[in-house]
């Protein structure tokens, strides 16, 4: 059984997406979690993900001691592997636009990530109202979100952004939880995606998971007035 190696679910986006992708479209894996630490060639984290991949981040896929590390890595070796599943649109243009948009949510959109890092257990929407207040260059992200989610809603006709599950959704997924938890508003239509991404069984999973987590970091809780 191939073995997926993750971090904290409450923070963690980057482990979320193949996590989600796999558990949504049914493929079976192992969960080795890794608490986040110093991160400090010594740590445990560190020690642990050294062993089975060079670059020393989650998420890491194993399969059969092959490691495949990166989550746009990790989601193109899926659909390749489990081709039957359809991980990716059947169409050829739609299957292009989906991995264009999958690539510009993995290389950009670094204000949104730097100022609402994902926490699921949190509520933070007075934090979101001033962060989007404060700096353009998070309006200038969420813009491009709205456009991109309402652009692609329109011309596949839902209920997700390529009509079923694909890896797309699985990419966004985390930008949900950060919209979410920060309190940020949308178009009613993209309100309604969220809320349907948010009740796919796989995000449902993991968001249960994470709220179980209680595993409260404080240099992932910027905003948290207080730890426990």
């Amino acid at each position: 059984m191939m073995q997926l190696y993750i971090g904290n679910k409450n923070y963690s986006s980057w482990s979320m997406r193949p996590w989600v992708l796999m558990k949504q479209a049914g493929v079976e894996f192992e969960e080795i979690k890794l608490r986040f630490d110093a991160f400090t060639p010594e740590s445990a984290f560190k020690t642990s993900l050294l062993k089975v991949s060079p670059a020393g981040r989650v998420p890491v896929l194993v399969d059969e001691g092959f490691a495949v590390w990166d989550t746009l890595a990790i989601s193109e070796y899926l659909a390749e592997r489990f081709p039957e599943k359809r991980l990716w649109p059947e169409d050829a243009r739609a299957r292009a636009r989906a991995r264009s948009v999958c690539a510009e949510m993995h290389a950009g959109f670094g204000a949104l990530r730097s100022h609402l890092p994902m926490n699921i257990e949190a509520s933070l929407g007075e934090v979101g109202a001033r962060i989007l207040r404060e700096r353009p260059d998070v309006q200038a992200d969420l813009a491009r979100i709205v456009q991109m989610w309402t652009d692609l809603l329109q011309a596949s006709g839902g209920p997700l952004l390529f009509g079923r599950f694909s890896i797309a959704d699985a990419f966004f997924a985390p930008v949900v939880m950060r919209l979410t938890r920060y309190g940020v508003s949308v178009p009613v239509a993209l309100a309604d995606y969220e809320q349907r991404v948010q009740a796919l069984p796989g995000v449902a999973a993991w968001i249960e998971d994470a709220l179980a987590e209680k595993d409260f970091l404080a240099f992932e809780e910027p905003y948290r007035k207080s730890a426990a």
